[in-house]
């Protein structure tokens, strides 16, 4: 008998280590996913040709800092406070970032954190910039550095329409004054928080959203003069900072040339590396792609 209850003593013991252990995996797991890394699938063409459909990428959130807020909250729907744990160093232009789509449901009059819909892009523009698009070319002031995908840059430019080949060509503001095209964009500054512009009926249609987002306030223009909720404003400190971000395959992708600028903190992280990739068809792994560095 006693040797009966010391065998299920050890039994017991063995089975507390492993759910230990087993708990300890899945808090680490989750703490790794929350503070320090996650994956992504990539779902389209719009990052080719460095990268395709079927790549899972490695996003690493220490660079830009890890977000935290609310998950229940955001699921909802609701406006949702997000902070950022500081980050080992700040993003760079031509880096590949993850984030949050700002447009909630694709709705062009309001930025809305949508937890379950993601993209990957290139940072073309930083907060303070002032980015336009010359001939098909991003260009960014007392900026030499080459931006983005050139050889998808040189394809638009050699477009006389690019409609004909059905890429939308209108975009970001969609304004007539400004008539800016994936063509012809620009100048746009990129506003970085503490940064002053000022307001008039044309800075409007550039950072409407943006400022009714910030002060949780609608921006409206009537009779010439911009109102914040009831009263004129003729300037504004930005609170936030802002990026301009772009596909690679640029005849095919929804980017900010079309919707605008991305809040700092609908980032997820950087894009460091493809962990592991299969071709969608055939859903056989791609060796040639796994573990292959993001450039």
């Amino acid at each position: 008998m006693k040797n009966r209850w010391l065998f299920l003593e050890i039994v017991w013991y063995k089975i507390m280590n492993i759910f230990f252990i087993a708990c300890c995996s899945v808090l680490l797991f989750l703490l790794l996913q929350i503070f320090c890394f996650t994956s992504f699938r990539i779902p389209s063409d719009s990052m080719m040709p460095i990268l395709q459909n079927g790549d899972c990428v490695l996003v690493n959130k220490l660079i830009q800092g890890p977000r935290i807020f609310n998950i229940f909250v955001a699921l909802r729907g609701e406006e949702v406070d997000i902070y950022r744990i500081p980050g080992l160093k700040n993003l760079k232009r031509n880096d590949v970032i993850v984030f949050n789509y700002p447009y909630m449901d694709k709705c062009k009059d309001s930025i809305r954190l949508d937890v379950m819909q993601y993209y990957i892009k290139r940072c073309i523009g930083l907060p303070g910039d002032t980015l336009e698009i010359r001939n098909g070319f991003y260009r960014v002031c007392g900026v030499t550095e080459q931006l983005g995908n050139i050889q998808s840059q040189e394809y638009i430019s050699s477009l006389d329409n690019p409609r004909e080949k059905g890429i939308p060509t209108t975009a970001f503001p969609y304004d007539r004054r400004l008539g800016w095209s994936i063509k012809e964009f620009g100048p746009l500054p990129i506003p970085k928080n503490g940064q002053t512009v000022k307001i008039n009926p044309i800075s409007y249609l550039l950072y409407k959203e943006l400022i009714s987002w910030e002060q949780k306030k609608v921006l409206r223009l009537q009779k010439g003069c911009v109102l914040l909720g009831d009263s004129v404003i003729t300037q504004y400190r930005f609170k936030k900072n802002y990026y301009f971000v772009s596909g690679d395959n640029m005849a095919n992708s929804q980017d900010s040339r079309y919707w605008g600028m991305l809040p700092e903190e609908y980032i997820v992280g950087k894009a460091t590396r493809i962990w592991y990739s299969e071709d969608k068809f055939t859903e056989t792994p791609r060796w040639d792609r796994i573990m292959q560095k993001i450039k």
